[in-house]
């Protein structure tokens, strides 16, 4: 089982290396707002730089995931691959590891380079610990944007998948308060933020990285949107499946 998952996890990052600006992209737009926003304005100040740069690898794991599975299983559907590999005796499990496993390679790969300026170009600072807390809550807050994705991509046609995920990119990035610091977003993101997955996300980043407090209310919207986005991803799955092979 092992082998299988990691063969088509191999596969899977084949294929998207054969278009570079799928790679590249992955990683431009948070490292470009690293450039633009923190290290200009806040690169001096420790506190803010560090809330900065969680910010933005909030931002990084929500584009990554949203535009690699919702456009990339969108676009996969629709090849004559797809179908084929859905037959094989392995059945889906290994098949969707691998995805997943791709999916997390391409996610750190766009991480790498938010770290690289917070580390040599910002004031931003951690302890062994609170980076080990934030990676932890780096892998937490892929979850929902992962299903997001998915539940995407299962649904839609290419074209269709595109332009929803674009459609929900900055709106996700705004009303979650991506673009400002703790507390000095206007007030009705500020009220609306931590409902939202992105809102939710960065605020158990800030928490992780500094002495921002953690929400109870946070916690548990972020909670009932895994669940929510889980319950969807798996019906989109379902109808994809019976719509084909029934």
């Amino acid at each position: 089982m092992a082998a299988l998952v990691l063969t088509h996890a191999r596969f899977q990052l084949i294929e998207t290396a054969r278009t570079p600006i799928a790679v590249i992209g992955s990683a431009f737009w948070p490292a470009a707002s690293m450039l633009a926003f923190v290290v200009p304005f806040v690169g001096d100040d420790p506190a803010a730089a560090t809330y900065a740069t969680a910010s933005m690898v909030t931002f990084a794991v929500m584009s990554t995931n949203l535009f690699q599975y919702g456009v990339g299983v969108a676009d996969d559907r629709v090849q004559p691959w797809e179908p084929y590999v859905r037959t094989l005796p392995a059945g889906a499990p290994p098949r969707f590891a691998g995805r997943l496993l791709s999916g997390l390679a391409l996610m750190a790969f766009s991480l790498l380079p938010v770290v690289l300026i917070a580390t040599f170009l910002t004031a931003a600072t951690l302890t062994p610990l609170a980076f080990l807390t934030a990676a932890g809550a780096t892998a937490v807050i892929a979850v929902p944007f992962i299903l997001m994705g998915l539940a995407i991509g299962y649904s839609m046609p290419p074209k269709a998948a595109v332009v929803v995920a674009q459609v929900l990119f900055f709106p996700l990035a705004f009303g979650g308060g991506l673009m400002t610091a703790p507390g000095s977003a206007p007030g009705f993101v500020e009220q609306l933020a931590p409902y939202l997955p992105t809102g939710a996300s960065v605020r158990l980043m800030w928490a992780a990285v500094g002495d921002y407090p953690l929400h109870v209310g946070s916690v548990l919207s972020l909670i009932v949107w895994i669940v929510g986005l889980g319950g969807v991803a798996l019906w989109a799955y379902r109808r994809d499946e019976g719509r084909r092979y029934r």
